[in-house]
């Protein structure tokens, strides 16, 4: 089990920054708030809540804030919003793809918003179904690389439906069917492997590899995009090589 994907160890790096600014605490929160209105306020018997919990702490979330969520979203306090989930398509410079999935209570502002961050800064919307091909759909979780190696991560998932292990630097990146994400997650927990989120994204089949100047534009196309408080997550398939992801930091 091996591979590489660029974009993924810059979506981790830029993750963690942002945690440090705090841009991530509305969208976490607003994850377990969903998760409980789906499935149930019960983190045991509800994964995707367990999860949206278990990332929620992991990047340093009030706990307080949390439990709000789970307690709104369970309907054990009043409050809660009427999200929806919605995805836009679109081209950053250099012809990148762009996925963008909005968690909004108001479509037509997230809509609004999520064109004006790509075409102010170089890019272009699509119709639906003009790049949603180019992507896959499939579990992921990310195990941070401290105390452990990538046989230990690969022997604990392999029987458990996962695809592949990618080193992506400071952590390992394990790659499943969307449906063997919780077989993954619960095989890590099992042989006392701790992670440090697992969710359902969406990977690219295709990359393209961009210079320093069209990374510089993609990246502002990425940043605009997160700005939005209603844009929960931007997939892209990017390459950037190494060395020009350190110059443009």
């Amino acid at each position: 089990m091996s591979g590489h994907s660029k974009w993924a160890t810059t979506k981790h790096k830029k993750a963690a920054i942002d945690a440090k600014r705090g841009k991530l605490f509305a969208k976490l929160v607003k994850n377990v708030e969903v998760a409980a209105r789906t499935g149930g306020g019960d983190p045991e018997g509800n994964p995707t809540l367990f999860d949206a919990i278990q990332k929620a702490k992991k990047s340093s979330v009030p706990l307080d804030n949390i439990e709000r969520a789970r307690k709104r979203g369970s309907g054990e306090e009043a409050g809660g919003a009427e999200w929806q989930t919605v995805m836009y398509e679109g081209y950053a410079p250099g012809g990148v793809a762009l996925l963008v999935e909005c968690l909004t209570d108001n479509r037509n502002r997230a809509t609004s918003e999520v064109r004006v961050a790509v075409t102010r800064n170089g890019g272009s919307m699509a119709d639906a179904g003009s790049v949603s091909y180019l992507f896959s759909r499939k579990g992921v979780v990310l195990v941070s690389k401290e105390g452990v190696s990538e046989d230990d991560v690969t022997l604990a998932v392999v029987e458990a439906g996962a695809e592949d292990v990618n080193d992506l630097g400071e952590s390992f990146e394990v790659v499943s069917e969307p449906g063997e994400l919780v077989n993954v997650r619960t095989a890590l927990q099992e042989a006392g492997i701790d992670y440090d989120s697992a969710d359902t994204s969406f990977l690219p089949s295709v990359e393209v590899q961009v210079g320093e100047e069209d990374a510089k534009k993609v990246m502002r196309v990425v940043d605009a995009l997160e700005d939005s408080d209603d844009v929960q997550n931007v997939f892209t398939n990017v390459d950037i090589p190494d060395e020009i992801m350190a110059k443009i930091g």
